[in-house]
């Protein structure tokens, strides 16, 4: 038998979300190995994209199965009020799992999602909303420009030679073209090679610049718009996310990044802010260890990987 009536039921106000939610995806399963320094990785993600966005905004963590120091830190992130929304999945559902969860949950009119290992510059997101409501038809808005593949973007080509000026040219900068290469373990002799043989495209519309290219490590949407394209049916934690590009440029939507790098991929360390990317790179075989060497003999190396591999799943499948 019910005694009183619920407080509740006095409450004539409630808090109202923000217009944009940040939708961060994390996922570190220990902290050694290659995952040492994600948890500071985070940190530096989580204090950059804070710093001066532009545009107020709600902060939502999917924690995809992390480990208890991971979890620990982010609880104390949360109920100290920097993070509004903490979801903490006991097993790793994989980024589609995750996307299922997140792009369906956050409360945001506008999604501005990101990877935990992105290091941002001020205004990333006001500049990203903005091409967001300036363009019509805009399926999402990564705040980096950088080469991406051009099948992924013809819809966006197809409505920009029709509706605003469109051009090609090496509109991306050398220095910002490798440095984020850099980023993903390449090495800049073969990027020398891809930037003399690609282009970028820009297009102007409504005084708005913006180039052509998005994707799903960093990206900002309308919540409805991404509702067309969930749920995701993915059946390994990885490797399939490009589904969500490719979907987005069959529908006729216009993929698009700002002019400026907003956004930088920080990867599984703090080289980046250290100083150390593309530095260091041996080009000189006397220069590597005997033990190094050995490593890198493919048999040896195929087999090492494998047992890495196995040691992984073990643990963590």
């Amino acid at each position: 038998m019910r005694k009183g009536q619920n407080p509740a039921k006095f409450v004539k106000d409630v808090a109202r979300p923000e217009r944009v939610t940040v939708a961060l995806l994390n996922y570190i399963p220990f902290l050694s190995g290659f995952y040492a320094e994600t948890l500071d990785v985070l940190k530096v993600s989580l204090e950059s994209m804070r710093k001066d966005a532009g545009l107020p905004f709600d902060l939502m963590v999917f924690d995809n199965g992390s480990c208890p120091e991971v979890r620990e830190y982010l609880v104390k992130e949360k109920e100290e009020g920097r993070i509004q929304y903490l979801i903490l999945s006991e097993k790793n559902m994989g980024k589609g799992g995750a996307w299922n969860v997140m792009l369906t949950g956050a409360p945001g009119e506008i999604i501005a999602y990101t990877d935990a290992d992105v290091l941002f510059s001020p205004n990333w997101l006001s500049r990203s909303v903005e091409l967001l409501e300036t363009f019509p038809n805009v399926g999402m808005v990564t705040a980096r420009p950088y080469r991406t593949s051009p099948e992924l973007y013809s819809s966006t080509l197809e409505w920009a030679k029709k509706n605003a000026t469109l051009d090609e040219g090496q509109f991306i900068p050398w220095e910002t073209f490798l440095e984020f290469n850099l980023s993903l373990g390449q090495t800049e002799e073969e990027n020398k090679k891809v930037y003399a043989e690609t282009s970028d495209w820009r297009i102007v519309y409504k005084d708005v610049t913006a180039l052509a290219g998005a994707s799903h490590w960093q990206f900002t949407a309308y919540k409805s718009t991404l509702g067309q394209f969930l749920p995701f049916d993915m059946d390994k934690p990885m490797g399939q996310v490009r589904q969500l590009d490719k979907r987005m440029n069959d529908a006729g939507l216009l993929r698009l990044m700002v002019s400026d790098p907003l956004a930088m991929n920080m990867s599984n360390t703090l080289g980046y802010l250290r100083g150390e990317l593309g530095k260091g790179r041996v080009t000189s075989k006397k220069k590597v260890s005997l033990g190094k060497r050995v490593l890198e003999i493919g048999f040896i190396k195929k087999i090492l990987l494998a047992v890495y591999n196995k040691i992984f799943n073990w643990y963590y499948s």
